[in-house]
């Protein structure tokens, strides 16, 4: 069991993964414990940097991008924090990860279309030290990104 969960904590996060609208009594109320240790637990989780806030679960399809892909940049050695900076730039990208392996950054990004994808990936090798990138179109989400198993695993113990 990871150190920075118990099972009180898991099962909070459960719940405010399924309804996270839930105030810290109706949270109490729930989980069969007093408000002020939801609060304890909550500021805690917090603090912790486990519970980064309760952002709304968005459909980028149903505002207009539904096309999803995802990129292989090779960069300039050394010229990571740059390249980052400059992508955060870049609105249709949505996240980058370090990795290793053939590549050096890996990027999701979303457009409205073909055409569109084109557009953001113009400006992805437009961005500087980039040095060259492979890009494959997302068919469909089998698996979307999610907690809930490792926090009921936690939650069962």
């Amino acid at each position: 069991m990871p150190e920075n969960l118990d099972a009180l904590d898991a099962r909070l996060l459960l719940l405010l993964t399924d309804s996270p609208r839930l105030g810290v009594l109706e949270c109490a109320r729930r989980l069969g414990v007093a408000r002020g240790t939801v609060q304890a637990r909550l500021d805690r989780l917090t603090e912790r940097g486990i519970l980064g806030g309760f952002p709304p679960e968005l459909d980028l399809a149903a505002m207009g991008y539904g096309l999803t892909a995802f990129a292989v940049l090779e960069i300039a050695q050394g010229r990571r924090a740059e390249v980052a900076e400059a992508l955060a730039a870049i609105d249709e990208v949505c996240e980058v990860h370090a990795t290793t392996g053939q590549g050096d950054l890996f990027v999701r990004m979303v457009a409205r279309g073909n055409d569109d994808l084109q557009r953001v990936i113009d400006e992805v090798v437009g961005v500087p030290d980039v040095l060259r990138t492979s890009t494959s179109i997302a068919l469909s989400t089998p698996v979307p990104p999610r907690v809930r198993p490792l926090l009921e695993r936690t939650a069962r113990g």
